[in-house]
């Protein structure tokens, strides 16, 4: 699960999950039953699609051992994984290693179009969906969890496919000074939370603290120079483990969409992002600035985006939200196209697309099958204007079944982040209606 994961925090809550009566949890499934059919969410796989699944995840050890000889055996590199501690499933692990004028940074993720490719019911089924789902405390899957939590998932101490993005990052201006884009074999030496990411961090003795260091030294790096170069920030104060998956990933998913345009000139699922126009953004300034406590240090003005990071970073918490609102209210919706034309805005990146979750999203998996076939779908527009309707159907539901939620008097944040219980006893419930 990468760095957008549902998940903000994996440190729990010594409350459990929030619990609720049968009543409450048949008004759940109702409402749920209702959004699904609003926006033609397929929550049930076919059968077939089960079955087809079930039967590739038999005979795993003998495939993969197979593969190795068509592979990069990257078996030996120290590999490891960096997920909230309720992930099912870890599409992607990262290696580095320190060079004499460069970082050595592998972004490895699972192998899916191993298994899913435009020949199996999984793929089909897969365009339906283009993307998971992600309801507080239920999760509508675009791949059956069969296949996403066994033989995709890079589990540690166990040999698995991946699609491996090796970058060598220039130690001075942190540039791209070579990128190599292969299938490898991995064995991740390691699965941590983000607290147990922290931690190690923390303790200069403990395994894989030489590694997550190096990785966040980088990231540091790579995410100061996004800010200076004008990429928005719209979290300011996540932690080194988030910085370090979420730094990793942007800079494979750049190395990825830039060997397509670049080195290929080839179509692909870029991901485009308009930007708001500047009565928009005077708008939105406007109204961060008038918030409490919060301004907009006149040396940011020239750019909305680095002034939204200036008033972010100085602003206390309690305004974080409001300045968010003002933002995200002006901003147009990012959507695929099967060219990079216009960039993606609010990143500041002139290319960009997804690579790194293709167990999630329809976009990353077709563009792990462009890159190593070079074969782009005749209906590449179509997936794209799919892939960005089905995305907005998605958040769009996620948002009112929220609001149910809230309306019903639970709190749709503890839901979501500590999970849903459902209990027979009213007394023993938190939410009864």
């Amino acid at each position: 699960m990468s760095s957008d994961a549902r998940s903000e925090s994996d440190t729990g809550d010594d409350q459990g999950p929030v619990r609720v009566t049968e009543a409450v949890a048949d008004q759940l499934a109702e409402k749920r039953e209702e959004l699904f059919e609003e926006f033609e969410i397929r929550d049930e796989f076919p059968r077939e699609v089960l079955a087809e699944a079930e039967a590739r995840t038999e005979g795993v050890e003998a495939e993969i051992e197979e593969a190795v000889e068509e592979r990069r055996d990257l078996r030996d590199l120290t590999t490891w994984t960096t997920d909230p501690i309720d992930a099912q499933d870890f599409d992607d692990a990262i290696s580095i290693e320190r060079e004499e004028d460069a970082y050595r940074l592998w972004v490895h993720i699972a192998d899916v179009t191993h298994y899913v490719n435009p020949e199996t019911s999984m793929w089909e089924e897969a365009v339906k969906r283009c993307n998971t789902v992600y309801l507080p405390a239920y999760t509508v899957h675009m791949l059956p969890p069969t296949l996403a939590e066994t033989v995709c998932s890079l589990v540690p101490n166990e040999d698995r496919l991946a699609h491996t993005v090796e970058m060598e990052i220039d130690d001075e201006t942190l540039s791209f000074e070579d990128i190599d884009i292969y299938k490898s074999v991995i064995n991740s030496n390691e699965r941590l939370t983000y607290t147990q990411c922290e931690n190690r961090l923390e303790d200069e003795d403990a395994p894989l603290h030489d590694e997550n260091a190096l990785a966040f030294e980088l990231a540091d790096r790579m995410h100061e120079q996004r800010k200076a170069d004008g990429s928005l920030v719209l979290n300011p104060r996540r932690d080194r483990a988030h910085t370090i998956i979420e730094e990793s990933m942007l800079k494979a998913n750049k190395a990825v969409t830039h060997t397509l345009m670049w080195d290929r000139g080839v179509e692909a699922m870029y991901r485009v992002h308009p930007q708001p126009t500047p009565d928009q953004w005077n708008d939105a300034l406007r109204e961060i600035q008038e918030l409490e406590s919060v301004s907009i240090p006149g040396s940011s003005w020239d750019d909305p985006r680095k002034a939204v990071n200036a008033a972010l970073e100085q602003s206390p918490d309690r305004q974080l939200n409001k300045i968010q609102r003002a933002v995200l209210k002006v901003m147009p919706r990012a959507k695929y196209m099967n060219d990079p034309f216009g960039g993606h805005h609010a990143l500041n990146f002139d290319i960009y697309g997804h690579f790194t979750s293709p167990i999630r999203r329809l976009s990353d998996l077709i563009n792990h099958w462009i890159v190593h076939t070079n074969d782009v779908p005749e209906n590449l527009i179509e997936l794209c204007d799919r892939a960005s309707d089905k995305q907005k159907d998605g958040e769009t539901a996620e948002r009112l079944y929220k609001q149910f939620i809230q309306e019903l008097g639970i709190d749709a944040y503890a839901v979501n982040n500590r999970g849903l219980e459902v209990v027979e006893d009213a007394e023993d419930a938190d939410y009864d209606v």
